[in-house]
């Protein structure tokens, strides 16, 4: 199994010079669904916006395919490792012309077909095509969003907290579909979500970020019928009480 990510000792500070994310080291093997889950303010988004270069670390290294992200170029790291965010924006125009919006900065296009392909994949019928982006309902815009990030073919998706503005039957059809993704297409997932369920019935694997650090990562079973560090004891059992039983 190819190692696309390697995370040395990354460290990243706020504006105030207060660290964010305090010596992070991981690795993010080909395939996999890892799952990313810890109390709020833990540092989970601004990790997965290091990946994805919306920000650089202030010291560590972060390395692609064994190639330091800064020798890369921004763009095509970021089709390389594409990004769906919480809240879906979409640009002026048409479905088609949000679907055309990634392949365009690299002077390409999508066939009629490939469009048709990318709607298939998310499970929103073709006929949106030439409807505007702007008047979907949430869920369809997410579908949309995740749909324009697949259309640069991203080695690694991204997903951060992708169905927390959804209802949840929408954030259940969402989950479905990145589940197909990574199962048809063995795409290696990365996915930040503050539901607890939701990240135990996804992951393949599942890492805690606590106080900045990475402080306990796994298999997802073992990560929540067994955890190791105190930390991950009490997130779970607070979402326990907050929730009900996880499962």
């Amino acid at each position: 199994m190819e190692e696309l990510i390697t995370i040395e000792n990354v460290v990243k500070n706020d504006d105030k010079g207060n660290a964010i994310l305090k010596g992070i080291s991981a690795k993010v093997m080909d395939g996999e669904l890892i799952t990313i889950i810890g109390p709020s303010g833990s540092g989970k988004s601004t990790f997965l916006s290091l990946l994805n270069r919306m920000t650089d670390p202030d010291s560590g290294i972060i390395r692609f395919k064994g190639k330091n992200y800064l020798e890369m170029n921004v763009l095509e790291l970021r089709r390389k490792i594409g990004m769906v965010f919480q809240v879906p924006t979409m640009l002026s125009g048409t479905v088609r012309e949000n679907l055309l919006i990634g392949p365009k900065l690299f002077r390409q296009t999508l066939s009629e077909e490939e469009i048709d392909n990318l709607l298939e994949q998310v499970a929103l019928p073709k006929t949106l095509k030439d409807q505007d982006a702007r008047t979907l309902s949430g869920g369809q815009k997410q579908r949309v969003s995740l749909a324009r990030t697949l259309a640069n073919k991203p080695e690694i998706l991204l997903l951060d907290e992708v169905t927390a503005s959804l209802d949840p039957t929408s954030s259940l059809e969402i989950e479905g579909l990145v589940q197909v993704l990574h199962e048809q297409q063995r795409k290696t997932i990365l996915w930040v979500t503050h539901n607890l369920k939701q990240a135990k019935r996804v992951g393949q694997y599942t890492w805690v970020i606590a106080n900045g650090k990475i402080v306990e990562q796994g298999p997802t079973e073992e990560v929540f019928e067994n955890p190791q560090h105190e930390i991950t004891k009490e997130f779970i059992v607070t979402a326990f009480d907050q929730e009900g039983e996880i499962q």
